[in-house]
């Protein structure tokens, strides 16, 4: 079924949907336009979002269900601890995960609830695509 005011391409499987006609909707630009973050915090969000690779992710997943120090993360996802330290200090520089100390051992956990919100969210997110 066709809509009147859609074009829709099958591009790899997937429906492409396109204005058949441009009509700009200016109110809504402006109503966007005016919310819109600094570009500076836009291009912070996309690092933000480019911190979060395979093995960070895996961290990030560990670290949502516990608190755990380095060595019991190297462990537990199989890799050196060396790569671990690496990894959490990348999560730590963007300000992702924070470390307290216990005696010699050091415990990493989530920054704060803004990221365990985040995480919860986008693991959901799959979770649903999953189900389908």
């Amino acid at each position: 079924m066709k809509d009147n005011n859609l074009n829709i391409d099958i591009n790899n499987g997937e429906n492409i949907a396109e204005c058949e006609f441009k009509h700009i909707h200016q109110d809504i630009i402006e109503t966007v336009r005016e919310n819109m973050p600094e570009e500076d915090i836009l291009v912070d969000l996309a690092e933000l979002f480019k911190v979060l690779g395979d093995q960070t992710i895996k961290i990030i997943f560990i670290l949502f269900k516990e608190e755990m120090c380095v060595c019991d993360i190297a462990e537990l996802v199989g890799m050196t601890q060396s790569a671990i330290s690496h990894q959490l200090r990348v999560l730590k520089q963007a300000r992702l995960v924070k470390f307290r100390k216990e005696g010699k051992t050091v415990f990493y956990s989530l920054d704060d609830d803004h990221i365990t919100k985040i995480f919860d969210y986008g693991l959901h997110h799959i979770e649903e695509m999953y189900k389908r």
